[in-house]
């Protein structure tokens, strides 16, 4: 294994906020609703769309104050989100397209969700200035995440280390959307801050790790 190699192994060790057994727990799940989309004949490509548009109808729902359902079917909408992936390996790998897709409609999909939860915070709070700033920093942050990483594979290295991928912060948003449905507002204060500071931790964590590994690659012979 190169210097750079072991390095990104070391990074990833630990280095995401979910626990590697929950994510395991969430492929197991996963399986079944694989199989179920091959029986139906469904690509890769028509369950990304499909889970935009329940990213659409979740944040519509969020925006006028139905919280509760909207959380549960964003839940829904998030397995959809990892079943693309799933469904493209088990049919032997996806295509450039499939990937660009996925990627493309992932980031309207954050943005959508996070214009409904500014539209119920600006509806719902006496003064929502600070939480709604925090809103925007954790959208920005989250976009900046997935660009990082992007454009790390455009130079030839790998920066899928840190604190808060995607299924990271789907998690801490529906959680936070869950509590303020139950009456804790500040439940969704909280999350949109914490992944507002996350989501920056993580693009520097990414940053550090491209610019390691592009010296490990300088310097080998």
């Amino acid at each position: 294994m190169s210097a750079s190699g072991e390095r990104a192994h070391d990074l990833r060790r630990g280095d995401s906020v979910l626990p590697r057994w929950v994510k395991e727990a969430g492929r197991a799940i996963l399986a079944p609703i694989v199989r179920m989309a091959m029986a139906l004949h469904l690509t890769p490509n028509t369950i990304t769309v499909i889970g935009l548009g329940i990213t659409l109808v979740a944040s519509m729902l969020v925006a006028n104050g139905m919280l509760l359902v909207g959380a549960a079917i964003l839940t829904a909408g998030s397995l959809l989100d990892a079943v693309d992936g799933a469904l493209a390996r088990a049919q032997g790998g996806g295509t450039a397209f499939g990937s660009f897709l996925d990627s493309t409609l992932d980031r309207a999909s954050e943005a959508i969700l996070f214009i409904g939860i500014g539209a119920w915070l600006l509806a719902n709070l006496a003064d929502p200035t600070w939480p709604v700033l925090a809103l925007m920093v954790a959208l920005a942050g989250s976009f900046l995440v997935s660009y990082s990483h992007a454009r790390a594979q455009g130079i030839g290295l790998a920066a899928n280390v840190g604190l808060a991928p995607r299924t990271e912060r789907l998690v801490l948003v529906i959680a936070g959307v869950a509590l303020a449905g139950l009456g804790f507002t500040i439940g969704l204060i909280g999350a949109v801050v914490i992944l507002a500071a996350l989501t920056v931790v993580t693009v520097l964590q990414r940053i550090r790790h491209v610019w390691r590994l592009s010296q490990a690659g300088a310097i080998e012979p």
